[in-house]
């Protein structure tokens, strides 16, 4: 694996910042601004394809604790430290309570929510190493940032399983920031609304008329479209970044106004 060559140059500069599900979507979008910024990112994923120059990878199961551990343990070895994880990965679901078995319940919540718990508990080693010492120079200590979903705080049809685990990483984001916050650790999550990546291409091609699924979706967000990954991954950095370093325990929604504002109907 190729030595990284970030610029230490940028707010995130001299620091090192693990992604999970980092190769795709939302994920590649955070872990390519955050080398932008100057970071040296690590990307965890099952498959890590071709990345990006500037970015770094480790395969990585996050429901498999070994696998995990590994991950985290080869991060220490190769950079010997660590101030930003980011718990990106996760998996979608469709259907009310009555559309999918235990065994789907099982695979969805292992890898959105149990699966965030056992990259941060590898995680906080290296994350309190840099947050006694100082280490990047980052006034906010260390942060983590869990991607949830405006699914844990409005209302969504047919996507009982999936708010269900979004709900729980808001309450999980919650307690690990009580928990941490006196280790100098900040814990925060973003809420992104419908985003154009892969998976809601895919759900998108699989529907009866697609330009019409796709102008519903669009129309469900108050702004009239779907957010970036670009966005999103915006405010992943502010949250990790020093700007936020008075900030935990927060969600930040980027969701094009669907949570909080409630428009009366086009005249249009």
């Amino acid at each position: 694996m190729a030595q990284q060559t970030a610029s230490p140059e940028g707010e995130f500069g001299g620091q090192v910042a693990v992604v999970t599900g980092g190769a795709s979507g939302i994920g590649l979008a955070v872990s390519t601004e955050l080398a932008r910024r100057g970071a040296r990112v690590c990307v965890l994923d099952l498959a890590l394809h071709e990345l990006p120059p500037g970015l770094e990878g480790l395969t990585c199961d996050v429901t498999d604790r070994a696998s995990v551990n590994a991950a985290l343990s080869a991060v220490d070895e190769r950079f010997g430290r660590l101030h930003v994880l980011v718990n990106n990965a996760g998996i979608g679901a469709q259907g009310t309570v009555e559309d999918n078995d235990d065994e789907e319940w099982r695979r969805v919540l292992d890898v959105n929510v149990t699966g965030m718990a056992r990259v941060s508990a590898a995680a906080l080693p290296l994350l309190r190493r840099a947050a006694a010492t100082g280490d990047g120079g980052a006034p906010g200590g260390a942060a983590i940032v869990n991607t949830c979903s405006v699914a844990a705080t409005a209302g969504i049809p047919q996507r009982a399983l999936y708010s269900a685990s979004k709900g729980a990483v808001l309450s999980l984001t919650r307690a690990m920031a009580a928990d941490h916050v006196r280790e100098g650790i900040r814990v925060n999550c973003v809420n992104p609304g419908t985003a154009d990546t892969p998976w809601i291409g895919r759900l998108l091609d699989s529907a009866p008329d697609p330009a019409a699924e796709r102008a519903a979706l669009e129309a469900r967000q108050p702004m009239g479209r779907l957010v970036s990954a670009a966005e999103v991954a915006a405010a992943v950095c502010y949250l990790a970044g020093p700007s936020a370093g008075a900030t935990t325990g927060i969600e930040l929604a980027v969701d094009g106004g669907m949570q909080g504002l409630r428009l009366r109907p086009s005249a249009d």
